[in-house]
């Protein structure tokens, strides 16, 4: 029989303690659970107790170990053995943050529970219980608690403790390309359009899955349920007011829905179709009903998705892939701070924009966890476990308050949190592929956002919110060897006129954007290597890149480049580098084996190059110090190039005399032009730390090895801190309570009022 949730007169009823009790939204959602408990999982409510509490030996700063849900194997071991799972429940508005439900999980270890978890009824997560000493945290997040049946199994039980999230993340990589091989045999598509068929699905699921109950998986069966009610319902209506256009399969009518949820991220062409057979599609759906996309972690999607776009565009579009060893490399090397604005131009798959936006968030959540270690030692004090239960329940709930208050700060739902910041003002790229382009942002979405800043553009020309002086970062990996024509103009057709959007960005952005918008606009018909100054020099592309990226940077913004080791030592490109060291400092230069790009489809030699545009000052100095140089070089040489130059003029000398004299006077010029640049690097000196890497962490195979990269990156940040190489923009975050009001207060910075005030709390 199924059990029913009761709610009357504000009050709720609760079957594990026979009575009813106050409505509140925790309530609820613990009342909810025990129904899932009961109708989803088989268990009997003569097995589950509701509200255990224990003495754990009181710790300071740790509250009481205490539980909302506890489940033994069976009725007969309730309250005589160790029970098999302990269950803590917040209210439907809190986010499931690991290190809040502090309560349960002490319960969990307490008892030796060796499943723990947490609801909030939107997201459901479990944690295998470390059974052996008193870790501070919790072990591995894993896929699922047994069932009632499967509880009795000490094999089933095993095995589910072993489904961890890197196992996920394996299993559901696999799962991913054999949806793929679904369609490669079927729809005989290639590679990379069974990649836009299996994402439309995987964002038809995730637009189905986002408001989840146990119901609400986008499974096969709910499909065909839907699709039933569609034919007999909704599609006759649709023909008889719009005509055939809108004759279409239940299939094509979920996903012009989810074209239209997904419109502002400019994911798909408003004209894109599904391109594939009902029975695969269907095929794909009964494959992927075993997830839940939204209660499956970020990181759990976010690396499956990754490892899935490796395996699928390896080969045709493997230059689209930095691998990521180095990845992790260049980031830490930067060591992007909140606030910072990052920019890739060339951002392919993403991979620099994903793993700065996490680095980021991680420094992020860090500083939340700390503010909620202090608030735990603030009010769990020996007073604490003096006090009666329901002044502990009070103070409970206070802590409990200030932590959601806390998790707002990591909601990108919430315009003033932290997250959202960083995901809608700090992350921008873009790829003059337009399926790089999709792919990067649907990458983001899976790694948990940042994605709006992402757009398909030339990454040599100004859009939206990428253009000059803008960035703090720049990490990139540009096209090698290719060359931009000089029959290649700026045309019409790369004017932003979606005026929308333009009257957006000149409020967000002001006259920074408008001037920026002349880049294109006042260039219609010339060359885009008109553009450039490196474009008198050369025409490959990643010597334009260089260029570009220096601009995008700020005074005194870093960058991390990816570049052919020709780049510094081809003597054509000496004009390049005199050009570099003219604009920037380089603070590191990383040589790799060409074995790491292998994988990915190159076949030249790999350098990772690190520099630090000028800072006003630096430049000034710079200019300054090549003043003096050339009015040293030129007084030293004037008479002997004056004297040369009036011989050369002389009437009446002959051809081979002529020759020698210009030859003489370019290797004078030559030589003064040497003399400036000794007397510069002499004024202008700096050290520059060269590294040579044999093993980068990634084989010809693209199978892991050694990685030298990892302490080397860790060396770079000591020495560049011991050097001030350059300024650190560090944020440091705090939160206090004061006057009834919780605080952010920001390092050298006025205290600012945070979001929500607390109210009924009492001390």
């Amino acid at each position: 029989m199924k059990l029913e949730l009761k709610i009357e007169n504000k009050k709720i009823f609760s079957p594990l303690k026979d009575k009813w009790l106050v409505l509140t939204p925790e309530e609820k959602v613990r009342q909810e659970y025990i129904c899932r408990l009961v109708n989803h999982y088989g268990y009997s409510l003569d097995q589950m107790q509701q509200e255990v509490t224990v003495a754990e030996g009181n710790k300071r700063g740790t509250g009481r170990a205490s539980a909302d849900i506890v489940i033994w194997k069976n009725k007969d071991e309730v309250e005589k053995k160790a029970p098999s799972i302990v269950v803590e429940c917040k209210a439907d508005n809190i986010d499931i943050v690991e290190g809040d439900y502090f309560q349960g999980s002490h319960y969990a270890r307490y008892v030796k529970a060796p499943f723990f978890v947490t609801t909030n009824l939107k997201h459901t997560k479990v944690f295998k219980v470390n059974l052996e000493g008193y870790p501070k945290d919790l072990e591995d997040e894993i896929l699922d608690i047994p069932t009632s049946e499967d509880l009795q199994s000490d094999k089933k039980v095993k095995n589910l403790l072993t489904q961890t999230k890197a196992f996920t993340r394996d299993e559901f990589s696999n799962l991913l390309l054999r949806c793929h091989n679904i369609i490669r045999n079927n729809d005989k598509l290639s590679p990379e359009a069974a990649f836009d068929e299996t994402s439309k699905i995987l964002f038809m699921k995730i637009r189905y899955e986002r408001n989840p109950d146990e119901d609400n998986i986008f499974s096969l069966k709910q499909f065909k349920k839907q699709e039933a009610h569609y034919e007999k319902n909704i599609r006759p209506i649709n023909v008889k007011r719009n005509g055939p256009k809108d004759d279409i399969p239940y299939m094509d009518y979920w996903f012009e829905l989810t074209k239209d949820e997904f419109k502002d991220d400019d994911l798909f062409d408003p004209n894109e179709k599904i391109r594939i057979k009902q029975a695969s599609f269907e095929a794909i759906v009964k494959a992927l009903e075993i997830y839940n996309l939204s209660t499956t972690s970020d990181d759990v999607k976010g690396i499956a998705f990754e490892k899935f776009l490796g395996k699928t565009f390896r080969g045709e579009l493997g230059q689209f892939f930095t691998p990521r060893t180095v990845v992790d490399y260049m980031v830490e090397v930067l060591d992007p701070q909140e606030g910072e604005t990052i920019c890739d131009p060339c951002c392919g798959s993403g991979g620099f924009l994903i793993k700065a936006f996490e680095y980021v968030r991680s420094k992020i959540e860090n500083e939340i966890k700390k503010a909620k270690e202090e608030i735990k030692l603030k009010h769990y004090t020996d007073d604490y476990y003096k006090a009666s239960k329901k002044e502990q329940e009070k103070i409970d709930q206070k802590v409990n308050d200030l932590f959601s208050l806390l998790n707002t700060e990591l909601d990108i739902r919430n315009p003033e949190s932290r997250l959202r910041q960083l995901s809608y003002d700090c992350i921008f790229g873009t790829d003059a592929n337009p399926r790089m382009a999709r792919t990067a942002k649907m990458n983001m979405i899976m790694h948990g956002d940042g994605h709006g800043g992402v757009h398909h553009h030339d990454g040599l020309l100004n859009v939206n919110g990428i253009f000059e002086e803008r960035f703090d970062l720049i990490l990139t990996n540009p096209p090698f060897g290719a060359r931009v024509e000089k029959s290649l103009k700026v045309t019409e057709q790369d004017k932003y006129t979606d005026k929308i959007r333009i009257e957006k960005y000149k409020k967000r952005y002001g006259d920074r954007y408008t001037r920026a918008l002349k880049q294109i606009n006042d260039n219609i018909g010339k060359s885009v290597l008109s553009l450039f100054d490196t474009g008198k020099m050369s025409s490959l592309t990643e010597v334009l890149f260089i260029e570009r990226c220096l601009d995008l940077l700020k005074p005194g913004g870093r960058m991390g480049i990816v570049l052919p080791e020709g780049v510094l030592n081809n003597t054509k490109l000496q004009k390049v580098r005199d050009y570099v060291e003219g604009n920037a400092k380089i603070v590191n230069i990383t040589s790799i084996p060409q074995d790491v790009f292998i994988a990915s489809g190159a076949t030249v030699k790999p350098s990772l190059l690190f520099f630090k545009k000028f800072t006003k000052e630096e430049a000034n100095e710079y200019t300054t110090i090549l003043k003096t140089a050339k009015k040293n070089a030129e007084n030293k040489r004037e008479k002997e190039i004056t004297v040369l130059q009036d011989k050369i003029k002389t009437r009446g000398i002959d051809k081979e005399e002529k020759k020698e004299l210009k030859e003489k006077l370019k290797q004078v010029q030559q030589q003064m032009e040497d003399e400036i640049k000794m007397e510069v690097k002499t004024k202008f000196d700096y050290e520059i730390p060269i590294v040579e890497v044999e093993k980068a962490g990634i084989s010809t195979t693209g199978t892991k090895i050694e990685n030298e990269l990892e302490p080397i990156a860790k060396e770079f940040t000591k020495y560049r801190i011991e050097k001030r190489l350059w300024n650190d923009h560090y944020t440091t975050v705090q939160y206090d309570e004061y006057d009834g009001k919780f605080q952010r207060i920001v390092a050298f910075g006025e205290p600012e009022i945070f979001y929500t005030i607390y109210e009924n709390i009492e001390e």
